[in-house]
């Protein structure tokens, strides 16, 4: 083991500090328009951005794992790779914006935890659990994680700066670096960040485990006049790793993969009196570089990502709230392994928040959804909540939809001659489901709240890959007779139950002390009309318990998160591979603070009891790992 230790000086001027959970904070991710929590029927979960860096973390994937209720499929360490899951399903109907933008990736659901934004640029992160289709569109059937940056949270009028940076070092030739800058004067915000996480990597079979992950990300917002904001962003994401057994179980499989992608983001917004129109448009590109091992020719994958949104909210009086919005999105591939492919998509919505009594709240949603490989879709949803003092009811339903994406349809297809492995269905038609929930939230005062929620959703046309065989799979003319196959497929119907309890507790305590702790509950059953098995829906945990606590004092801090999971057992007996039925993965970091506010010295253990486990079968991850580093404040 090595521990060293690397100093960057670094000034910040500190401001009051936050609750890092907010138990019924102020959204715009359920309902477009900012609302309590308590407001949309919801369930919600908010996290600070500053939480990053107190966590034995290093990325938002990695965060992501420890919030109740979300199960983060994990390939790699410290963001090489990671599916969100939430309430079942597939890590493909899990939908990732940033400021209001999608960011999933047009090539695989796979890439979609790359997201390009620094860690020290995010203001919090908002995560609504549930069918959000309606606002959102395709992708957003199980949840929505939605990234909130500095910048564009930014309020005009303001002043206040802010610098922060940390390094560390740790065993298998770990080096890491997260820093950023925030600055704002009256009308004018500027941010930038970097984070990087690099490492040779614990031994795998025959290969290392590396790692080479850094994001970059700055921004500006600016106050036109009284009435205009203008912002805009540029990111850079670049993800160098071993890749072995991500995608298959061949003992052949010693791949490596590198996904570097580029994402700028331009808003125009107008706000006057009771009325506020916005217009965002992004623009990403992406380029995926995948080889399989060392005889093999790469797959090159380049994708670009257009999109426009436009918003109006009207404010018709105080206890209605009218949103409408229009939507544009033009996906493209060029590769090697998938062919040349284009697809479009456009949308209307309308959102209504109305508040019908002091205690009722309701928002119903309605979308029409168009695009070339399916048609038209009209998609509806409604929400309901009743607050008092401690307690809240809630409900939603609605309908979800989801579309293929390049990877389900043409995986491989671009190729003269396969022998086994995962096969695209140019043939595939939208997924479709309906969903429903009811739950209730306790409110102990200002410090615990207590969530339960009842959740089902009935899926239609599914899409998943499954094992078949040569003789029931099409277009055989690229294929070998005998070969080992997974298609990606239509499942008929699919049927998830589940249950979930989330436990929300802050507290600031005597002598400057604080406490905060996260404890999720989740049971989750699917049912599926496929003979055998699908691998993504049969991946997800049956049982997951995942939990957070941190302590501070003027001196010292510690953080420990840890998750337990059950599930089914798979075995691959050609890499010797197994997916264990249930394990339990604990983390821990201690700070002390030489200086209170100033320096401070931290040290960190990431799989504390060296489990040996995998979450997707054949992706080893990292038993114990020790590392540390230093920060200064000023």
């Amino acid at each position: 083991m090595s521990a060293a230790v690397i100093a960057i000086l670094s000034a910040i001027n500190i401001y009051a500090q936050e609750n890092p959970v907010a138990l019924d904070p102020v959204t715009v991710t359920a309902s477009l328009s900012p609302l309590s929590a308590s407001k949309t029927g919801r369930n919600l979960i908010v996290i600070q951005g500053e939480q990053l860096a107190k966590q034995p973390i290093h990325s938002v994937d990695e965060l992501l794992r420890y919030i109740p209720g979300i199960e983060v499929q994990t390939r790699g360490p410290m963001g090489s790779q990671s599916d969100i899951v939430i309430r079942g399903g597939t890590f493909e109907q899990v939908l990732v914006i940033v400021d209001g933008l999608r960011v999933n990736d047009p090539v695989t659901g796979h890439f979609n935890s790359y997201i390009p934004i620094a860690p020290a640029e995010i203001d919090r992160i908002e995560i609504l659990k549930g069918a959000a289709s309606a606002i959102y569109g395709t992708e957003a059937v199980g949840g929505v994680i939605h990234i909130i940056t500095k910048t564009f949270a930014a309020k005009k009028n303001l002043s206040r700066q802010q610098f922060t940076a940390q390094a560390g070092a740790g065993e298998y030739g770990l080096w890491t670096v997260n820093a950023g800058g925030f600055y704002q004067k009256n009308k004018t915000a500027v941010s930038a960040g970097i984070a990087s996480n690099n490492s040779n990597g614990q031994p795998q079979r025959g290969t290392r485990g590396f790692f080479n992950n850094t994001t970059a990300s700055a921004s500006v917002n600016q106050y036109i006049s009284d009435h205009w904001q203008l912002s805009y962003r540029t990111a850079y994401d670049s993800r160098n790793f071993a890749a072995q057994n991500f995608y298959t179980t061949f003992a052949s499989d010693t791949a490596e993969e590198k996904v570097t992608s580029y994402w700028n983001q331009l808003r125009i917004a107008y706000q006057k009196a009771k009325q506020r129109i916005s217009l965002d448009i992004g623009y990403k590109t992406g380029e995926d570089h995948y080889l399989y091992n060392a005889t093999s020719l790469p797959n090159n994958n380049n994708s670009k990502l257009l999109q426009a949104l436009l918003v109006q909210e009207w404010k018709l009086s105080d206890k209605i709230t009218l949103i409408n919005g229009a939507q544009f999105i033009n996906k493209k591939i060029e590769s090697n392994d998938r062919g040349n492919h284009q697809i479009d998509g456009a949308a209307a919505f309308s959102l209504l928040n109305f508040k019908a009594t002091d205690n009722l709240f309701l928002s119903p949603a309605l979308r029409l959804e168009w695009n070339e490989t399916y048609g038209w879709e009209l998609v509806p949803q409604v929400n309901i909540s009743y607050r008092n003092t401690h307690w809240q009811l809630r409900g939603s339903a609605g309908k979800t939809t989801r579309d293929a994406d390049f990877t389900e349809r043409y995986n491989n297809f671009n190729k003269t001659r396969v022998t086994g492995g995962r096969i695209g269905n140019p043939d595939l038609s939208a997924e479709h489901s309906f969903s429903y929930e009811a739950g209730a939230d306790y409110f102990a005062g200002k410090n615990l709240k207590v969530s339960a929620t009842f959740f089902q959703r009935f899926h239609n046309k599914l899409i998943d890959w499954v094992t078949t065989p040569y003789a029931d799979m099409p277009h055989k003319e690229i294929l070998v007779p005998g070969g080992s196959y997974d298609l990606a497929k239509n499942i008929s119907s699919v049927h998830t139950t589940g249950a979930e309890m989330d436990i929300q507790y802050t507290a600031q305590l005597q002598n400057k002390n604080q406490l905060w702790a996260t404890l999720g509950l989740l049971y989750l059953h699917s049912n599926s009309s496929e003979a055998a098995p699908s691998f993504y829906i049969s991946s997800h945990a049956n049982w997951l318990t995942n939990f957070n606590i941190q302590y501070t004092a003027p001196r010292w801090s510690v953080s420990v998160n840890g998750l337990y999971k059950d599930r089914m057992p798979q075995t691959a007996s050609a890499i010797h591979a197994k997916v264990s039925n249930h394990y339990t993965v604990v983390n821990a970091k201690a700070e002390a603070y030489i200086c209170p506010n100033r320096l401070s010295i931290y040290g960190e253990v990431d799989n504390i009891f060296n489990t040996h486990y995998s979450d997707l079968l054949g992706a080893v991850m990292p038993g114990r790992w020790w590392m540390g580093g230093i920060k200064i404040s000023l």
